[in-house]
């Protein structure tokens, strides 16, 4: 994005082209030139024109800025940034600064267009009665429907709404998982000790993915065989 004194810079540039080449200049813009330029009343009859008054370091750094800009973009090669660096960082008047912004932008500077904005959340997927929906996929298992619950879920609104759906199938692979789990511990004494600290565990990310879907965020369990897609 150009900033505001770069863009006063290219309207400078394109009114001394007029002036130039025998164009007419409203008072405004003579006003702006004059400005530009570094005067503080539009110059009369027998004054230097714009184009020979003497730059500063920050006119030549503006320019050497764009230059760089340009460069990064891959708008010209090494060549042609060395020859157009040393243009401006050797420039003594605005007259020897003007051809490269205008080998830059043309004779009318135009601004550059961001990035367009990123895409809106769905509407659907905040709604509370899906967020509710979804909540439930997580909290049912907490109440003795660790495979019923979610699976119940994801096959009446989750055919309706992904939201829903997602929640539903994370918390259907992460009970399945669960009791997969348990009968694996089940097998030796140390599995059988270690058993309730990991329902505990499976109670409280319970909790925490409910929460999750409450706010209208989604959630991963961790260490979960995603069977269901």
């Amino acid at each position: 994005m150009i900033s505001g004194t770069d863009r006063g810079f290219s309207r400078w540039q394109a009114d001394d082209a007029a002036t130039q080449y025998g164009g007419c200049q409203p008072d405004s813009q003579r006003r702006g030139m004059a400005i530009m330029a570094g005067v503080p009343k539009t110059p009369g009859p027998g004054e230097v024109p714009p184009a020979h008054l003497r730059v500063t370091h920050q006119d030549r750094e503006h320019v050497v800025e764009h230059v760089k800009a340009a460069y990064a973009d891959g708008r010209f090669d090494k060549l042609e940034f060395d020859d157009r660096l040393e243009r401006a960082m050797t420039a003594r008047t605005h007259g020897d600064l003007m051809p490269i912004m205008t080998e830059l932008y043309g004779t009318h500077a135009v601004e550059r267009v961001g990035p367009p904005p990123a895409p809106a959340r769905p509407v659907h997927a905040t709604e509370s009665n899906e967020r509710l929906g979804a909540a439930l996929g997580h909290f049912l298992p907490l109440i003795g429907f660790p495979i019923v619950g979610p699976l119940i879920l994801m096959l009446t609104g989750g055919k309706t709404s992904p939201y829903i759906r997602s929640h539903a199938v994370e918390a259907l692979n992460f009970q399945l998982t669960m009791i997969g789990a348990s009968v694996l511990l089940t097998i030796t004494v140390i599995g059988m000790v270690l058993l309730p600290f990991l329902w505990i565990t499976a109670t409280i990310l319970g909790v925490v993915a409910g929460v999750k879907a409450l706010s209208g965020d989604h959630y991963s369990y961790p260490m979960t065989v995603r069977l269901v897609k």
